[in-house]
């Protein structure tokens, strides 16, 4: 006998053992037994009599404690909170609202909300090394070392897709552009604080102007060198420019010595040389004094005056004469030279014309005593 057809035994499928019903099961019997067996895995129960209402009372109970958990899992994922070195953008939907996030305890809607937070307060670094050309066709090779934080939060993360990329770029260019405009010299030696100073000024701008919200604080210049090949010949030449300005100081400092005696020495002439002319004024004013008060006596006396005179000029001829001329009675008058003033007339004498002219005064002196004793002998005999 088929599954489906009547008759005894438990052959009926929808469970209906020994009912005279045939058809399909009840439905709404299935739904309350379902009902029934949910109400009781959240603890409910009930008798059998009133199994029907207290089984939709415990799945609408059911349904209110799912939904209020739901909820509150919803809210608690919504809470974030914002450290004081932090900031948060929102995107609410992707669109990026205006406001920053600030420190604090904050919530935002789950799904609807995407915050994200950014330290604005960290000092980043970037490395940078590579061979750049110099104005004057040399190579070198410079590494540099640049400290940056983030300076807008929203501009950070919206308007450069990889800002960090965009340092790199944009430090590599200012570097190139500032010291392909230099020397290797200023490069290598005294102008590497100059040119750290122009490239921090050269990146902020290209990354103004791209609205990177990144802040350069410090550019610093850690190697500036020649390449390896040519580290023997720059060593040379620098060696050579140390010397010549080894040199340089010197001569800076044998002139510094020299300016200021050779300074003294014409002062000190011209101040004799004032001294000179104040003395010989002096003087000049003082005989011109003394010749009228001269004038005044010669007025009153005139041959007395004019003796005196005589005899005063007459003293300061023979005052420095080394010859005495002696007035002999008869006529001839005598000029001998002194023994007391021999020795210092040869003394002063230091050339030969003055020790031929003392000769020549000798042999005068002698023939003047012969003819001096001559006359003598003469009047006596007489």
């Amino acid at each position: 006998m088929a599954w489906n057809e009547s008759g005894g035994g438990d052959k009926d499928p929808w469970g209906n053992r020994g009912n005279n019903n045939d058809g399909p099961p009840d439905l709404d019997e299935a739904i309350r037994k379902l009902q029934g067996q949910l109400s009781g895995m959240f603890g409910g129960g009930g008798g059998n009599g009133n199994k029907g209402s207290s089984g939709n009372r415990l799945s609408g109970g059911s349904l209110s404690l799912l939904f209020l958990l739901a909820l509150g899992l919803y809210g608690f994922a919504g809470v974030y909170q914002v450290d004081q070195q932090e900031r948060g953008v929102i995107f609410r939907f992707g669109e990026v609202l205006p406001n920053e996030v600030g420190p604090g305890l904050h919530w935002n809607p789950p799904i609807i909300d995407e915050v994200d937070i950014v330290n604005v307060t960290q000092v980043q670094s970037h490395s940078h090394q590579a061979l750049m050309l110099t104005e004057d066709e040399n190579i070198v090779d410079v590494s540099l070392t640049v400290q940056w934080v983030i300076d807008s939060a929203p501009n950070f993360l919206i308007n450069v897709r990889e800002p960090r990329d965009s340092l790199a770029q944009a430090t590599e260019s200012a570097l190139r552009h500032v010291v392909g405009s230099a020397s290797m010299d200023g490069v290598i030696t005294d102008g590497r604080e100059a040119i750290a100073i122009e490239v921090q000024d050269r990146l902020q701008n290209y990354l103004r102007s791209y609205g990177a919200g990144i802040d350069v604080t410090k550019v610093n210049i850690d190697r500036s060198a020649p390449p390896i090949q040519t580290q023997d010949a720059f060593n040379d030449v620098q060696k050579a420019k140390e010397d010549q300005q080894k040199f340089i100081n010197q001569a800076t400092a044998y002139a510094q010595q020299v300016v200021p005696e050779a300074r003294g020495s014409a002062q000190r002439q011209l101040e004799e040389a004032q001294g000179y002319r104040d003395r010989v004024i002096a003087r000049s004013e003082g005989e011109a004094q003394r010749f009228e008060k001269l004038l005044a006596e010669y007025s009153q006396a005139k041959q007395v005056t004019r003796d005196r005179l005589y005899i005063d000029a007459m003293e300061n001829v023979f005052k420095n004469s080394s010859k005495v001329m002696i007035d002999v009675k008869g006529g001839n008058n005598m000029m001998y030279l002194p023994l007391d003033k021999l020795g210092q007339t040869t003394a002063a004498a230091g050339s030969p014309g003055d020790v031929q002219a003392l000769r020549r005064d000798l042999e005068q002196l002698r023939r003047d005593l012969s003819t001096s004793r001559t006359t003598t002998n003469r009047t006596r005999g007489n």
